[in-house]
């Protein structure tokens, strides 16, 4: 009896060391299983996708970073809620800063991976090194090439370089027919506006509202929102008076947007005329160089045309792409 009650706790021991050794044996057979699957993880399936598009023989091909000419693609951050620039329609990107960039891949031979996010964080994105550029309707500014936050003055990071790729202004527009005496930026003051934040249209209002103090009248009253399409519907359900955006986007809502009969543009000729630019950190001049002869190269070969045609956008042309045009 002493004899068998000492062999149980040998036998239990038995059990547990088979159990140990059986779960062991199915770890690793998932995680044999897991790698013969191969890395699902974003970054892996973008750098699979990419190696299809990868094309050694493009004519920029070989001005790219090794490193970027090794993994295929880049990382591009984007607020794609600006129509007609860069947004969504039955689960697929479009847009002028899609099909620019598509015609980009082209001349690069690599895939540019666009990422959706808001627009105010986007610099701290590239800071992060979350995206490898920026493309979406950013506006060169001397405040983003240096790392300066417009609205306190306050320096935030090294900055960006821009390769500078269209021509744009900013414009009003109000409900149609419900302009409440709102003829362009000086009859602004006292009314409620809307616009997305961290775009050149806040910043610009901030600084009306400033002069509207100045002089003596009622400030503007500014509603930031994180994208142009809830600007946009604060405007339709009368919640503001006018909304500001970039003329190409303001153009897009005032001709789409109800068939037409929703809103009406105000205020003549877009204000502060300045070009959009693909965001590079700095640092990166030798891809900063090769983005630029991208463009340069869709300009030549008519591809920049067809595009900007597509979305009726011709008067925004460039013909000669720029690095940190802006002011």
């Amino acid at each position: 009896m002493t004899a068998g009650t000492s062999r149980r706790p040998a036998a239990g021991r038995s059990r547990t060391a088979r159990t140990a050794m059986a779960s062991a044996a199915a770890v690793v057979a998932s995680m044999l299983v897991l790698s013969a699957c191969g890395d699902q993880t974003n970054e892996a399936i973008a750098r699979r996708e990419a190696q299809k598009h990868r094309n050694v023989h493009a004519p920029l091909f070989k001005m790219l970073p090794k490193d970027v000419q090794d993994k295929g693609f880049l990382q591009v951050g984007s607020d794609m809620t600006y129509k007609p620039v860069e947004f969504r329609t039955n689960g697929q990107i479009a847009g002028i800063d899609p099909d620019l960039a598509r015609a980009m891949e082209k001349t690069l031979g690599i895939k540019l991976d666009f990422n959706n996010a808001t627009f105010d964080t986007l610099m701290g994105g590239l800071k992060s090194q979350r995206y490898d550029i920026a493309m979406s309707a950013m506006t060169d500014t001397k405040d983003r090439q240096e790392g300066i936050d417009s609205t306190t003055g306050k320096k935030i990071g090294a900055g960006v370089d821009f390769v500078d790729y269209l021509n744009v202004g900013v414009s009003l527009y109000t409900q149609k027919g419900k302009t409440n005496g709102i003829d362009g930026w000086d009859t602004m003051c006292g009314k409620k506006l809307a616009v997305q934040r961290g775009t050149v249209s806040h910043d610009l209002a901030n600084a009306k509202s400033k002069a509207c103090r100045k002089s003596g009248s009622q400030p503007i009253s500014i509603e930031a929102f994180d994208n142009d399409s809830e600007a946009q519907t604060r405007l339709r359900t009368g919640g503001v008076d006018a909304v500001s955006s970039d003329y190409p986007v303001a153009a897009y809502a005032v001709n789409v947007s109800g068939g037409g009969k929703d809103f009406q543009m105000v205020g003549g000729a877009p204000l502060k005329a300045a070009p959009y630019g693909i965001a590079v950190p700095k640092g990166q001049a030798r891809l900063r160089d090769a983005l630029k002869a991208a463009v340069q190269l869709t300009i030549k070969n008519g591809s920049y045309a067809e595009v900007l045609k597509k979305w009726d956008v011709k008067d925004a042309a460039v013909k000669e792409v720029q690095l940190n045009g802006g002011s």
